[in-house]
């Protein structure tokens, strides 16, 4: 499929049918899942571009199949719930969600939305950051970070942290999805152990750019990479 084709995972069938048209007028395609259970398979037929997902679905919930999905694949998944009180918990990540839109909900806001995520992927595999997010370099073979012609020495850790974000600029990562990126093995570490290496990292790269900030944190959720003037 191209990158224009849009899997909906919606049980209501007129919110679904209306998504599908409004999404046709912005020249997407689609393909409409009404049952949960029915959702993985369909985006394994399918290679949607993104994925639309309802929170409250029958028989297999849209937290578990943003799960199964996440284990394999990191196609952009945008939750829809009605559910206010699960906002802080799709956003901080913790199953692996892109973004996550309320019901009750504008389709145009949906679509913008839908657009806005897949301009934002495609520039990222095209290696097409911003000014600033340009200047700043990894190098994996020294664990050195530069900016400009300054550069930092980083622990492996902390390194590890900075690439993982760096890598997906403006996704926000729960602090267990950090941990996983830094530990392959079952090492335990407490969200205060994330903190403090963020915290390290921020220091380190104000020292070499300090008119900018690079690593933001996100109340309730986690920490996204974005550079932006301070």
């Amino acid at each position: 499929m191209s990158n224009k084709h849009i899997l909906i995972v919606e049980d209501e069938p007129k919110l679904a049918d209306i998504l599908s048209k409004y999404l046709a007028q912005a020249e997407y395609t689609s393909h409409i899942v009404l049952d949960g259970a029915d959702a993985e398979p369909a985006f394994k037929s399918q290679q949607p571009a993104l994925i639309l997902l309802d929170l409250m679905l029958p028989n297999v919930d849209g937290i578990e199949i943003c799960r199964r999905i996440r284990a394999y694949s990191n196609v952009p998944i945008v939750m829809i719930t009605a559910k206010v009180e699960e906002v802080d918990r799709l956003l901080g990540l913790e199953i692996g969600a892109d973004d996550y839109i309320c019901k009750p909900y504008s389709p145009k806001e949906v679509v913008a939305r839908v657009k806005a995520i897949l301009r934002r992927v495609a520039l990222n595999e095209h290696g097409q950051v911003t000014d600033v997010e340009s200047k700043l370099k990894l190098d994996e073979e020294t664990l050195f970070a530069s900016f400009l012609s300054a550069r930092v020495s980083l622990t492996h850790v902390e390194f590890m942290l900075l690439k993982a974000m760096y890598g997906h600029p403006g996704r926000i990562y729960s602090r267990d999805a950090l941990m996983d990126h830094i530990y392959d093995d079952s090492h335990i570490v407490s969200d205060r152990t994330i903190d403090s290496h963020i915290k390290k990292i921020r220091k380190k790269l104000h020292g070499i750019a300090p008119e900018h900030e690079f690593i933001h944190s996100i109340y309730g959720a986690g920490y996204k990479f974005e550079a932006q003037t301070s």
